[in-house]
């Protein structure tokens, strides 16, 4: 297929990897010059640079494509820069685009429960930050759009642990009680799951992207600490401005699962002790 992939980075780079070695013909797109160069020393010759918003890059995009899969990341920016990544580069997407296979990779942080509940994809999405809204107007585009849709939870992987990079830093702090639940995903679960998708997921579908073992914040320093032979964190208070929002909720990959997908790294025990053990 001739696939293009929009935020060829932390999780774009290495799935342009996977659909270049089976056969398809990919080209990435990514925000700056300076994002190119993982693409380009991986031998990708024909690159996209710029913003997805921006009409006057989307005019010299060549061609139709069979695939898109828009999976760019905010740059830690605030509702503005998601406004144009997500939002308006999906409204791109739908225009330019209109018969191409669309997968839009999205967040968890759409969903605002705080009991510790079950959640699903049928679950409400009203997320209550100023990103969160907008990360469902995005949907809402991409859905129209016949989209497939994946709500990601949080990202860990190789170079990229914030979690357990705070707690090792000796930054971390407890919020609260520490039985707030957490959600999150392996880098190399994510990039099989969307190479799956491609082929499995139905179109105006939404999956939830995480692994199988929620965990409350108290258990994953108890377990980082005794994996590292350090204290556990100080109490303090939960950031409630946050861009996912200060949430505690049990996401559900049932619905992934069905389709084929299998986790490698069911926890972030086996994630973090395969990244950070010594070899």
């Amino acid at each position: 297929m001739k696939t293009l992939i929009i935020g060829c980075g932390y999780i774009g780079l290495p799935l342009a990897l996977e659909l270049r070695g089976r056969g398809d013909s990919v080209t990435p797109w990514v925000h700056s010059e300076q994002g190119s160069r993982g693409a380009r020393g991986e031998g990708f010759a024909e690159i996209v640079i710029g913003s997805v918003a921006d009409r006057d890059v989307w005019n010299g995009v060549r061609g139709e494509y069979d695939l898109i899969i828009h999976c760019a990341s905010s740059g830690k920016g605030d509702a503005t820069a998601y406004a144009e990544v997500f939002r308006e580069g999906m409204r791109e997407v739908a225009a330019r685009q209109p018969k191409a296979r669309k997968i839009f990779v999205s967040s968890t942080s759409v969903y605002a429960q705080q009991k510790g509940e079950i959640v699903t994809e049928a679950s409400a999405a009203k997320p209550f930050t100023a990103t969160g809204k907008v990360l469902c107007e995005a949907e809402e585009i991409s859905l129209g759009a016949g989209a497939t849709v994946v709500r990601s939870s949080g990202i860990y992987g190789p170079g990229r642990g914030v979690l357990f990079e705070k707690f090792r830093r000796g930054e971390a702090v407890m919020e609260g009680d520490g039985l707030r639940w957490m959600n999150q995903i392996h880098q190399r679960d994510l990039v099989a799951a969307l190479e799956l998708l491609v082929a499995a997921g139905a179109s105006g579908e939404i999956y939830n992207a995480t692994d199988d073992t929620p965990v409350m914040q108290r258990d994953y320093y108890a377990w980082c600490a005794e994996f590292l032979g350090k204290a556990m964190p100080p109490e303090g208070p939960g950031n409630v401005e946050r861009k996912r929002g200060l949430t505690s909720k049990r996401v559900s990959n049932a619905k992934l699962r069905a389709t084929g997908w299998v986790p490698a790294y069911p926890s972030f025990r086996e994630g973090l002790v395969a990244d950070y053990s010594p070899r």
